[in-house]
């Protein structure tokens, strides 16, 4: 589902400023290190804006390739520190993963997925309650922010007691 951390008009952060290089030394480097996750804090300055991104995605989804589209925005923005808000950038990215680079190109420049956008955005905040990402939702459990692995076997087990029939 979407989540827009700093949705337009807010401004995006800047990987240069105090906050994200804090963040990202003391939290996302060691945790990532430690699950062996390649990541870079990407340095497009200022970040940008994930809108164009998540329409991408509306049409990748629509063509059969949402996974594969998001796969790898992902790792050219957290692994290869491209920028994402760049027409351009999301339009190579749509034709690595097989994507009619011209079709998907016209459909982010004419804004052909902003609705099917917010309506994913409304739903995700307004039906499901996502608040922050990643987001698990386990049965009717909601957990925000990383989690580690005892937390979501812990959730997962509670969830799978509750369906289990009882023994008498």
């Amino acid at each position: 589902m979407p989540f827009e951390l700093r949705p337009e008009p807010h401004p995006t952060l800047r990987p240069e400023g105090e906050y994200l290089r804090t963040a990202w030394a003391q939290a996302v480097y060691p945790m990532a290190r430690s699950m062996g996750v390649p990541i870079v804090l990407p340095g497009v300055s200022p970040q940008p804006h994930t809108h164009l991104a998540f329409e991408g995605y509306q049409y990748a989804r629509e063509h059969g390739k949402g996974n594969e589209y998001n796969r790898r925005v992902l790792e050219a923005f957290f692994v290869e520190g491209r920028d994402i808000g760049d027409v351009g950038v999301l339009t190579d990215l749509a034709g690595e993963v097989g994507l009619d680079r011209p079709e998907f190109e016209a459909a982010i420049r004419n804004r052909t997925y902003r609705d099917a956008h917010r309506r994913a955005l409304h739903h995700a905040y307004h039906d499901v309650g996502v608040t922050g990402v990643p987001m698990f939702v386990i049965g009717d459990r909601k957990l925000s922010g990383v989690q580690d692995r005892q937390t979501l076997e812990v959730a997962i087990d509670e969830q799978l007691a509750r369906r289990a029939p009882r023994r008498t």
